[in-house]
């Protein structure tokens, strides 16, 4: 019997990602992975629901944040490595769809709205892309350095 009282001890000092007793990983780490994706789910919500970027563009926008919101959630829980792998290759993938609207015209094939002419510096949305290449590379960086120190297991 004292053996197992022990376990219980041991097991109740550490918790995962999702809270339980008894698991161990890397919590904050999962955290903000899941905190990032969300983030970048919201912005695809926001933008899909403002129509800025034309009907069968929104669509996409509000069909990818369908399809990234529910990793967002296991990552948050039990930092499932399925979900991280998806989310690694959507953040590297609409990086590299990102940098070729950025390479293709300029950057003038996603302009967001009628701008001013005082605004001549930026006006083809080439600083808006830049940082959503960068946001969406630190995503990827993020979720492969936790698969990775998943992988590694505990420390």
């Amino acid at each position: 019997m004292a053996p197992a009282t022990s376990l219980a001890r041991d097991r109740a000092g550490s918790t995962t990602a999702a809270g339980r007793p008894g698991a161990k990983g890397p919590v904050l780490h999962s955290r903000l992975v899941a905190v990032v994706t969300a983030a970048g789910c919201a912005a695809h919500l926001w933008l899909g629901a403002a129509g800025r970027h034309g009907v069968w563009l929104s669509v996409l926008m509000l069909a990818l944040a369908a399809v990234c919101l529910p990793c967002a959630v296991h990552i948050w829980r039990h930092s499932r490595v399925g979900a991280l792998h998806q989310v690694t290759v959507a953040a590297v993938g609409m990086a590299v769809v990102h940098a070729a609207l950025l390479l293709g015209a300029g950057g003038a094939g996603h302009a967001h709205g009628a701008r001013p002419p005082s605004s001549a510096a930026g006006a083809n949305g080439a600083p808006e892309l830049l940082l959503v290449i960068a946001l969406e590379l630190v995503t990827a960086l993020l979720a492969a350095s936790l698969l990775s120190r998943l992988r590694r297991g505990p420390a």
